[in-house]
């Protein structure tokens, strides 16, 4: 596959806790093994679990570029928490930009506390759509806890990226990937959530 431009840019972002950082480096693994240089870069809130996470990853076909990408420059926004998406379109992105997003939320401790309020996630979803050339939207949480657990949120979306053809991974790939990443009792239920993930965007379209 020839990428649509070089390098290619994706931020892949939600809070802590969210496995953002797996999802980034087995996406990166998976390219790596298709021939592709990639190079990520991580950016992190005020805490580790319930902060803003970002993966900035950077796919070349021939050079390796710095690891964060320049603002108004992403190609595709991955979301595994709507607001984090038009937290990070605001400074990244641009009219060509594209969002697959999760669309269960997770309420900041401000929002908990009552002292702000989550926005309302139709209006989430329209925002996103103003700011991006074409978005994907699926409740990846949602078809984890069918799995049996919210964790496999991320391989959800990892999934539904793959179905979207944008880029040069598969199924097969993953699986390789995930054997070398995780303990081999966890490969069978990876593959459940990627399967699920591919689906879902399958039915979007």
């Amino acid at each position: 596959m020839i990428l649509e431009k070089d390098p290619w840019n994706i931020i892949i972002t939600g809070v802590g806790g969210q496995g953002n950082v797996l999802a980034s480096q087995i996406l990166g693994q998976m390219l790596v093994d298709k021939g592709y240089v990639v190079t990520i870069g991580e950016t992190y809130g005020a805490s580790q679990r319930g902060g803003s996470v970002m993966s900035h990853l950077r796919i070349s076909q021939k050079a390796q570029f710095s690891p964060l990408i320049p603002e108004g420059l992403a190609d595709l926004v991955v979301g595994l928490e709507p607001t984090e998406v038009l937290r990070v379109l605001a400074p990244y992105g641009n009219p060509s930009t594209m969002v697959l997003s999760n669309t269960r939320a997770i309420y900041p401790i401000d929002v908990i506390s009552g002292d702000a309020k989550y926005p309302a996630m139709e209006d989430v979803v329209e925002k996103m759509k103003g700011l991006s050339r074409r978005l994907w939207v699926l409740n990846a949480t949602e078809i984890a806890l069918g799995l049996g657990d919210p964790i496999y949120s991320n391989i959800v979306m990892l999934g539904a990226l793959a179905s979207l053809e944008l880029l040069p991974i598969d199924e097969e790939g993953f699986a390789r990937v995930v054997e070398i990443l995780m303990p081999s009792y966890r490969l069978e239920k990876n593959l459940q959530a990627f399967r699920k993930g591919a689906q879902a965007v399958r039915e979007l379209n």
